[in-house]
């Protein structure tokens, strides 16, 4: 759900302004359990970003009002309050101006955010895990064994720390940060509350690797589908064709952090969409107007141009070639994944200052 701070994110002064949207935030990520929160809540964060109130005093608030309730039995009452506290936490976590890239940090934030809540907050699980979802149509992830986690998490940092960035584009760091929060969430160390740890830590994380004016309303939006992402990474079944990918990731981090306009459709990313989608990048890749115009023959003649144009000018950008075959630059992008997999050409150096080469013969 969108919460309607509109109103502090247009018109507000700087410091109101900020505050809305770490509450959109932290509101819209309750989503990903498919919890809302209740209406004091929300006229408590207003208080808030009015500046009424600081954070402490918000979760005093909602601890107070919870206490005050005198039916708290059904489930629905029980996951509201959830909502409602793990929200006022999430808020106060984003405000705060300070982090440690540690599995230590990554296990505090799931303590803050869901002690009192569950029993086992801030704990590794000692049990296996399996959950069915509906975007691999009602498969699970294999994730990691409660035997090795604490192992598994330290050595997912510890290769983290040693990675460098230095001299990559933006396109790739992106490309590499997805591929790690992937990962991490994969070994899903926590009973639940997994996806909204794992998002926040990511939004502390990218605030220190830099990247500190994002409007991170994009987990607000969105946050069902950077779930599903996560799952989509992580699942694969060979014998129905179906290919781990980071690249509905991607697309999520490509618009939050490059400011694009991706479709970020949940449908799209359904296992029984997977051949659906592959045809409608060979679509976009001609640019037809029917898949089933496409031949063989037309797409090896895309090929044979864009091989072309990058052995006349191996400095050649994406955006050129996209100009120069008249193609989308998500068609061009699709045609030169593909050459880079089936190893026939490859790319040394910046997108602008960089060059192509072509390795085995097509």
């Amino acid at each position: 759900m969108m919460i309607n701070f509109d109103e502090y994110i247009r018109q507000g002064e700087p410091s109101k302004k900020e505050k809305a949207q770490i509450w959109q935030t932290a509101i819209g990520l309750q989503d990903v359990d498919g919890l809302q929160p209740s209406d004091y809540l929300l006229e408590t964060a207003k208080e808030n970003i009015e500046g009424n109130i600081n954070f402490g005093e918000v979760k005093n608030r909602i601890d107070a009002y919870y206490k005050s309730q005198s039916v708290r039995q059904t489930s629905t009452n029980n996951r509201t309050e959830e909502a409602d506290k793990v929200s006022a936490r999430i808020a106060e976590i984003l405000s705060e101006q300070t982090f440690s890239f540690s599995p230590i940090e990554y296990v505090e934030i799931h303590s803050r955010l869901f002690a009192g809540i569950y029993k086992f907050a801030g704990k590794m699980r000692d049990y296996n895990i399996a959950k069915a979802e509906w975007v691999l149509d009602g498969e699970t992830v294999l994730y990691a064994s409660s035997r090795r986690l604490k192992e598994t998490l330290e050595f997912d940092f510890e290769q983290e720390k040693k990675f460098i960035y230095k001299g990559l584009e933006k396109q790739q760091i992106i490309e590499h940060i997805a591929h790690f929060i992937a990962n991490l969430w994969q070994i899903h160390i926590f009973g639940e509350g997994n996806t909204r740890t794992t998002a926040v830590f990511l939004i502390k994380y990218l605030s220190k690797l830099g990247f500190k004016n994002v409007n991170n309303n994009l987990f607000a939006k969105h946050s069902l589908y950077f779930r599903n992402a996560l799952v989509r990474a992580n699942y694969e079944d060979l014998s129905q064709s179906v290919h781990k990918t980071d690249k509905f990731l991607i697309l999520f981090l490509f618009n939050l952090l490059l400011g694009e306009n991706n479709e970020l459709k949940n449908r799209t990313m359904h296992i029984k969409f997977a051949e659906q989608d592959l045809q409608m990048h060979k679509n976009d890749t001609v640019n037809a107007q029917n898949v089933g115009e496409i031949s063989e023959k037309t797409v090896e003649k895309t090929v044979e141009k864009i091989l072309a144009i990058i052995k006349n000018n191996p400095h050649v950008t994406q955006k050129e070639l996209a100009e120069l075959t008249g193609l989308s630059r998500r068609g061009i992008e699709w045609n030169i994944a593909q050459l880079k997999q089936k190893g026939i050409l490859t790319r040394t150096g910046s997108d602008k200052s960089g060059s192509w080469k072509t390795i085995n013969s097509y």
